[in-house]
């Protein structure tokens, strides 16, 4: 008998004995559970460009899955392959930027890879310097943050353990671990489930986010003074009875963009969150998901976040004080969602190994195909 088959047996044979031994009143309901991050395809814009990353090729079952980093250079608006050389990427590619023409990549493991591999890159992936992480990434797409101006990188690892870099990524010690934080003050006050998100605040204090099994809370936390503080935004009392996830937490241009999901099913919504300072944030509208789930979630200029939701679907918000608008409906294949050269936005769309950007002007009623990438894989080479 497999795992999966052993562990549907024992959740049965418990369900019979609660039901046999259990009193007449009704047992509680289980708290709904969280929602599931988005897939690590999304992008990141820099002072010289915007990068985004997709998975490409074939099936993830025989390894022949490739995700691929992708930058378009302001100079050019135009999207080239930038992935850097030498290292296996079936597990998975995360990015994030100190700022300036500089982006740092991480691998996540695969196969018999049990470390993450870093690459850092100063002239818009021309050119990749190697580094390591002896340790494995988790599988969210702000698994690695960078602060500002410092070259400290803080990275989320696949058991729930924290680690920070000295100056130029190197000398890592643990910070923090998901047991800890929940066990702390701060994290005893959501009821910390699982970290989904690590970035640094604008003046370089380190930032952690999850999931809070306390309805109304949402789970952001940064490390200041040697200990953890809550750091989230307060939410309205019409979310008091609503479990929350934060899905995405990210830093740009001195601006941190969060984005949660609260509630679960056809009552789910999804709100974004800015902070310039820490101290106060700033609520967009809810958006209701309606039973439709996040797959890709990007940030861009001025606050503003797109979302691809299942079905095709995509919603984008512009910053504070804005509502969300509809995108017309993605192209078939659309990874994730990048700001456009002009305003807008592109659709990166994998099929196989062929890329197709897609674009969108503001306000626009259609996609057009604007540029199309094929890009060599080398089917097997990771069997």
């Amino acid at each position: 008998m497999n795992r999966r088959a052993t562990l549907a047996s024992l959740l049965a044979v418990g369900t019979v004995l609660i039901a046999g031994c259990g009193s007449a009143n009704r047992q509680p309901a289980a708290p709904a559970a969280a929602a599931p991050p988005p897939s690590l395809a999304t992008s990141l814009v820099t002072a010289t460009g915007t990068w985004a990353v997709a998975v490409m090729g074939g099936s993830a079952a025989g390894h022949n899955n490739f995700w691929q980093l992708f930058v378009r250079p302001a100079a050019t608006g135009k999207w080239r392959l930038a992935t850097p050389p030498g290292v296996a990427s079936n597990g998975g590619l995360v990015v994030a930027s100190p700022g300036g023409r500089s982006v740092v990549a991480g691998f996540r493991p695969s196969q018999d890879l049990s470390f993450s591999p870093l690459a850092t890159t100063d002239d818009d992936g021309t050119a990749w310097t190697p580094g390591l992480l002896d340790a494995a990434l988790a599988d969210v797409p702000d698994a690695l943050a960078a602060a500002p101006g410092g070259g400290r990188l803080l990275a989320l690892l696949a058991g729930g353990q924290v680690q920070l870099s000295g100056p130029g990524g190197t000398g890592w010690t643990r910070l923090a671990t998901r047991q800890a934080l929940a066990a702390s003050a701060a994290g005893g006050r959501c009821a910390l489930g699982r970290l989904t998100a690590a970035a640094f605040s604008p003046s370089g204090v380190p930032l952690l986010a999850g999931s809070c099994a306390r309805p109304g809370t949402a789970g952001m936390f940064a490390y200041a003074g040697g200990t953890w503080h809550p750091a989230g935004p307060a939410l309205p009392a019409s979310y008091a009875r609503q479990r929350v996830t934060v899905l995405r937490l990210t830093t740009t241009a001195g601006t941190t963009m969060a984005l949660l999901a609260a509630g679960s099913g056809t009552a789910a919504r999804l709100l974004a969150a800015w902070s310039t300072g820490g101290a106060h944030w700033a609520l967009s509208p809810p958006l209701p998901l309606r039973g439709a789930g996040v797959t890709s979630a990007s940030s861009g200029p001025g606050g503003s976040v797109a979302v691809v939701l299942t079905g095709n679907h995509a919603q984008t918000i512009t910053g504070p004080a804005r509502s969300w608008q509809p995108l017309p409906a993605v192209p078939p294949g659309t990874a994730t969602l990048a700001p456009g050269p002009a305003g807008g936005w592109d659709a990166l769309a994998v099929h196989g190994t062929r890329l197709t950007v897609w674009q969108v002007p503001p306000g626009g009623a259609a996609w057009a195909a604007t540029q199309t990438i094929s890009v060599f894989i080398q089917f097997g080479s990771s069997g």
